[in-house]
């Protein structure tokens, strides 16, 4: 008899999403199942901030303040509770933990909380950000950065594409790549 696992076992991102995580591409499902310590590598591009105040928020965010192209070894840690993502891009290394609050994802990068909202369109996962603290003071509406962070999958690979500007300042951070996630393994 096959029992649904518990809503305590499932991960962030399906906790958010619900039954439309199921029309996720299936590496981007895998991903997302990641529990524990995991390391995966692949590729990346960054792009470097367009302005002296971009690259200042930038450093002050962690992203990176550099364009470059090349390896990218990528750190998880999961759990039900949270997870803490560890980018090693070429030139920079980004942290974040992301947790569960409130029916949403929210994302400490740097000195900014991003609370994003999740949905699925045209086999994507959408990242939406619907608010933004920082150094802890909320971010007006009409100053919110615009934000693109999408996934999407194909056979063993996740791809991903980040983007973020603000008007007047440009891009502050923008990258995308893949990750390798191997053969799916079989579960008893």
């Amino acid at each position: 008899m096959n029992e649904s696992p518990s809503i305590d076992a499932l991960s962030l991102y399906e906790r958010v999403l619900g039954a439309s995580y199921s029309q996720l591409p299936m590496a981007v499902q895998r991903f997302h199942r990641l529990a524990g310590h995991t390391v995966l590598n692949g590729w990346v591009q960054t792009q470097a901030p367009s302005s002296l105040p971009a690259r200042l928020l930038a450093f002050c965010l962690g992203t990176p303040r550099r364009a470059s192209s090349g390896p990218l070894s990528f750190e998880l840690d999961a759990s039900a509770e949270a997870e803490r993502w560890t980018r090693h891009f070429p030139t920079r290394t980004m942290t974040s933990r992301m947790r569960l609050v409130a029916g949403k994802i929210q994302e400490k990068l740097g000195a900014a909380r991003l609370t994003f909202g999740l949905s699925v369109a045209d086999g994507r996962l959408r990242m939406e950000l619907e608010g933004l603290r920082f150094m802890g003071l909320p971010c007006p509406r009409w100053l919110m950065p615009q934000v693109v962070a999408e996934e999407t999958g194909k056979d063993d690979q996740l791809h991903f594409r980040v983007a973020a500007g603000l008007p007047l300042l440009g891009t502050v951070a923008a990258y995308d790549g893949h990750l390798e996630l191997g053969p799916a393994q079989a579960t008893s």
